[in-house]
Formats: structure tokens, sequence, C-alpha cells
């Protein structure tokens, strides 16, 4: 059954202890799950009854989020590569087939899913795949969402480590409205792996690669100040005003994910990252005007990071020869 823990200050208490005390847990918040006989993960088409969630799952030690179906799918082969394992890693099936939801695709320890666009899509995905590392008995777990986004005040191209994601207002916050109240979250997000993944640009030098707030919004278009979407009610002064304010209280990049990943992630115990690159900035426009291989090989550049990464927390060397996601 799933670790009950009430909603008093117990629960409070335990999410704040050091992760070693307890194993590397994943924590589920919900006492209800106890009382079921069978979980059905209903977006991801598998359950505890139809499935051997710890056979298929119990070994993962890292996985990777992003939005687009192809380019986890990638990912995963990129990392099939990465990790030496026999075989092209070309065919790889999505463990998710039965639904058109989310794909995901494993690789040795490393899980790789994704989760659609917005606040909406990804906390389906997460209540969902947390409940899976807990009911697969997975420990010690690092989550990273590797994505895209709109940069503010670098150059198009960055890799932005998120050190906290705040919400439009530039607050680390994820509000959430919860029987018709308005819940607040915490939205920080682990300093010491965010520190390890900077260190671990250092293996891949050809692109700049820094430390930011990660600004969240609800919407690609007027939640993020755009000029061009088919209703905006600002002048541009307005939307530079803005954003300039924002790039003031420390935001590097905007997308539409991070607070809600960070507030599910850290209530449940589990280590998280978020790494996106710039595919603009945004003090410069609002389009992306910049080539479509341009654009493959700067959202090859999070993927790139992160197999540095779980390379070296796996002790393996990189693999020979140019090492590059397929660009699908």
């Amino acid at each position: 059954g799933a670790l009950a823990l009430p909603s008093s200050s117990l629960a409070q208490r335990l999410s704040r202890l050091p992760y070693a005390i307890l194993g590397g847990l994943v924590l589920i918040k919900n006492p209800h799950l106890d009382t079921m006989e069978e979980d059905i993960l209903y977006h991801l088409d598998l359950g505890t009854r139809t499935h051997n969630l710890p056979a298929m799952f119990g070994d993962i030690k890292f996985v990777c989020v992003g939005g687009s179906p192809n380019r986890m799918k990638a990912f995963a082969q990129f990392m099939h590569k990465e990790l030496g394992l026999e075989g092209s890693g070309e065919d790889l099936a999505d463990i998710c087939a039965g639904t058109d939801r989310y794909a995901m695709y494993r690789t040795g320890p490393v899980l790789s899913i994704s989760h659609g666009m917005g606040i909406p899509s990804i906390s389906i995905m997460l209540h969902e795949l947390i409940k899976l590392l807990h009911h697969a008995k997975c420990r010690d777990v690092t989550i990273i969402r590797i994505g895209t986004s709109g940069g503010l005040g670098i150059e198009a191209g960055s890799v932005v480590i998120t050190d906290t994601a705040v919400d439009a207002s530039f607050q680390p916050r994820f509000e959430q409205v919860v029987l018709g109240d308005v819940v607040v979250r915490s939205t920080d997000l682990d300093r010491d792996l965010a520190e390890e993944l900077l260190a671990c640009s250092k293996e891949v030098p050809d692109f700049p690669t820094l430390i930011g707030h990660t600004m969240c919004t609800y919407d690609f278009y007027e939640g993020q100040g755009r000029l061009d979407g088919a209703l905006c009610s600002f002048s541009s002064e307005k939307k530079l005003e803005y954003l300039k304010r924002a790039h003031e209280a420390g935001v590097r990049n905007i997308e539409m994910e991070s607070t809600a990943f960070a507030a599910m992630c850290g209530l449940c115990g589990l280590k998280a990252a978020v790494v996106c690159v710039a595919l603009l900035d945004r003090l410069e426009g609002d389009q992306i005007r910049a080539p479509r291989e341009v654009l493959r090989e700067y959202q090859q550049r999070p993927q790139r990071l992160i197999a540095a990464f779980i390379r070296r927390r796996l002790g393996l060397h990189p693999p020979a020869g140019p090492a590059l996601p397929s660009s699908n």
C-alpha cells in the first residue's frame, strides 16, 4: 500500500527531514491511496494490478521529463548511446503506447517521459508518475525537466539551470484552487543539484550555461507579455517595462511548467531540477525566428548537459565520437 501521511504537521516535519533519513523514498501525501485495492494510472496506461511496477521500474534512478514526445524519444535514444547499452536504441518501445496523452521510454536507469505543454498537462503526468515511482519502490530518484524557454537578457542558445521557479508576479510560489480555496506551495528546487549541474556544464563548453530564476506562466502569449497573439491588451512600452522588472527580480527565462513541477516534486521528496535552453531573448522580440536546424541544435543542449550529469553520477566516461541526440 501507499505510505499514508496525514496532512498535519507530521507530514510537514517528514517532508523537511534529510533525504537519507527517509531512505530516498518517494513520498505520497495522500492517505486515501491506502484504502484502494488498485491504482489505475489512467493517462499512462499503467496500473498496480495490471503491471508489476517494481519489476518494471524499481531500479530507475533518473527521470527526465520534457514537453514533446518526439524530443523525449530522441533523448532516450541518445542516452542509450551515452550509457553504452547494447543495440542501436532505435527500436525503443513506448511504455505508454496504449494512450496518446504521454510517451515514456526507458534506457537503463533512466526514464524519459513527455509532459505536454503547460501546468495542467505536466501536473496530471506528475501525479501519476510520482505514484508510479512510489508503487515501484524507487529510491534516491533525481528528476529533471529539460525543455525550451524564452530568455531574458541572455543570448539565444544559452542553457538556464533554475534555482527558483517564480510565478508571473516574480514570487516563489505555486497557487492552485483546491475545493474552492487557494492553496499556496513552495517552488524551491534543490540548490546542490543545480550547482552539480552547473559544474557538469564544463564538460559541454560550446554553449553558455547559467543559474537563474525561471518565471512560469499560464500562457505563451499575453501571459508572457507577447505582442503577437490573437489578443493583446497592452502597449509595447508596458510589455518591455514588465520584462525588465522580471529581469531585475532575477528572472533569466520564461516557460510554462516549472512552478507546478517544483512544488509537486518538493512535496514528494524528489530531488528536482529544471534545465531549459533559451530559444531567443525576449527583450529583443517575441517571435522565434531562428532556422529550424539551429533550433534543433539548441534543443539538444539541455540533453547533452543532462547526459554529462548522468554519466558523471554513474562513473561512466563519454562515448567515443561526436555525441548528439537525433534531431527528430
